[in-house]
C-alpha cells in the first residue's frame, strides 16, 4: 500500500498551550524570576530582547519563541515533523522537537533513519522530496551518505546545494508534486485533529499527541482509499 522507496518530508510550527506573557528572563542559576503576583504577572516588554537562551516560558519550559519565516508572528511553538509516503500520502514517520531553525532538517534525518530500520534496508536506496527550507548543504550531504537521493526544492536567494545532475530527471519533478500532500496532513490536523493550538505541555505529552492524531489521520486516509472496507 505505501511505497518504501518514496517519501516526503515536511514540519509544521504548533502553538504551544502558553502566552507570551509567560515567557520571563531566567535569573543567574537558570530559574525563572517569580513575579509578586503569580496569577496575573506583570511584564514589560518594551525595549526588551527576548531570546530563548536567556528566556522561558514558566508555564510551558520546553516550548521555544519561534517564528515560521520573515514576516511571520513569533509564538511559543513546538515543531512537528512528518514523513510521508508519495504513493498515497500516509505518516510514516512522526516526531515532534522544540523549535529551532534546524529541527526540521534533524527531524527528517532521524525519521528516515527510523524508517530504514522498519523496512530492513540497510543499503535500499530512497528519494526525499522537501521544500526549500531543506536545501542546505550539510543536509544533503547528511541524505547522500544515507543512499537518499534529495528532490528537495531549489532556494533561488543563494547558490542551492543541488545541480543539474539531480534536478533534470524526471523523477525529480514527480517528486516534487507529491511532497505537497504533506500539507493536507497538516491541514488535516490542525482543523480536525485540534493542533493549531495545541492543549498539552511538555515535549513527550506533546510529542504523544501528535503521533496518536497522525495516527488517526492514516485510519481516515486508509478509509478514503477503501482499504478498511477490505478488512470488514
Amino acid at each position: 500500500m505505501a511505497s518504501d522507496e518514496h517519501f516526503s518530508v515536511d514540519g509544521t510550527q504548533l502553538e504551544a498551550w502558553a502566552s507570551l506573557k509567560s515567557f520571563q528572563v531566567k535569573d543567574e542559576q537558570g530559574s525563572e524570576k517569580r513575579d509578586d503576583d503569580p496569577g496575573n504577572p506583570t511584564v514589560d516588554f518594551k525595549g526588551e530582547k527576548r531570546r530563548n537562551d536567556t528566556h522561558q516560558s514558566r508555564t510551558d519550559p520546553d516550548s521555544r519563541l519561534y517564528r515560521k519565516g520573515k514576516g511571520k508572528e513569533a509564538k511559543l511553538s513546538y515543531l512537528g515533523n512528518v514523513l510521508i509516503d508519495n504513493r498515497n500520502g500516509l505518516v510514516l514517520q512522526a516526531e515532534v522537537l522544540q523549535a529551532t531553525g534546524t529541527a526540521e532538517r534533524e527531524a527528517a534525518l532521524t525519521m528516515l533513519e527510523a524508517e530504514r530500520q522498519w523496512q530492513q534496508a540497510q543499503a535500499k536506496r530512497f528519494t526525499l522530496g522537501a521544500d526549500r527550507g531543506f536545501d542546505d548543504r550539510g543536509f544533503v550531504t547528511g541524505l547522500r551518505a544515507r543512499h537518499v537521493t534529495p528532490h528537495i526544492a531549489v532556494r533561488e536567494d543563494r547558490r542551492s546545494a543541488l545541480d543539474e545532475r539531480t534536478t533534470r530527471h524526471a523523477g525529480y519533478a514527480i517528486s516534487q508534486r507529491k511532497r505537497k500532500r504533506v500539507e493536507e496532513v497538516f491541514g488535516w490536523g490542525k482543523s480536525v485533529g485540534l493542533l493549531r493550538k495545541l492543549r498539552h505541555r511538555g515535549l513527550r505529552l506533546v510529542n504523544w499527541v501528535f503521533e496518536l492524531t497522525m495516527g488517526v489521520y492514516n485510519l481516515v486516509r486508509l478509509k478514503n482509499l477503501g482499504v478498511v472496507a477490505s478488512f470488514t
